[in-house]
């Protein structure tokens, strides 16, 4: 976050941060209600890279989210608890759930976190619910359509955004859920990733024509 430092020592939020926040909020463009930040393991062993998370956390429901998505991409299963009990201990007065590779019961959290639970797994998980209900007689093949394995997702929230820091590479995440989101790219690390940064990715959304792939 950039900072002023007036007469009597107390820092204020930049002029710019507030620049753009105005012009956000004076614009007739929706806001999205629903965003997804995609980092990895390393992201959040930079140090301050936990208040940077509750800082964004603050951010997204100012601006406007219902929802926060957070997926962490792992590459050393062994850091997963270690991630968990972070994830799960920040601080934010929101509900927080958060989901890992070993998990399929639903996320329905204003704030939704997976750890390592990328969308090929996600989508395969709920292929095999489908097809246990199938072999049971409790679902008949021809009633299968997509509301049908959405119900059985993770994570049932379709992203409005979804933001990625540090570089133009998504993981497997979502793969169901973000085929309409709008994608954000930025060249800033999550270290680095101040409220502009943010303010930037919400008025860059505003900015463009949704087609959800028409």
């Amino acid at each position: 976050m950039t900072f002023l430092l007036f007469g009597d020592g107390s820092p204020r939020v930049g002029l710019y941060d507030r620049y753009l926040g105005t012009r956000i909020r004076l614009s007739d463009a929706v806001l999205p209600e629903r965003v997804a930040i995609v980092l990895t393991e390393q992201d959040l062993l930079e140090q301050g890279a936990y208040d940077t998370l509750e800082s964004v956390l603050e951010w997204a429901f100012e601006y406007g989210a219902r929802n926060l998505i957070l997926y962490v991409s792992v590459l050393d299963e062994a850091a997963v608890p270690t991630l968990r009990r972070q994830l799960e201990g920040i601080d934010t007065s929101r509900d927080v759930a958060v989901r890992g590779p070993a998990d399929d019961h639903q996320a329905e959290t204003p704030i939704q976190i997976s750890i390592g639970l990328g969308g090929k797994h996600e989508f395969a998980t709920a292929v095999s619910a489908l097809a246990r209900e199938v072999e049971a007689g409790e679902l008949d093949p021809a009633d299968i359509d997509e509301s049908e394995i959405e119900r059985r997702l993770v994570f049932r929230s379709d992203p409005d955004l979804v933001i990625k820091t540090g570089a133009e590479r998504l993981s497997d995440f979502m793969i169901w859920q973000s085929v309409y989101s709008e994608l954000y790219f930025t060249d800033v690390n999550w270290r680095d990733f101040r409220k502009r940064d943010y303010l930037r990715a919400i008025r860059d959304y505003q900015q463009r024509q949704r087609r959800f792939g028409r």
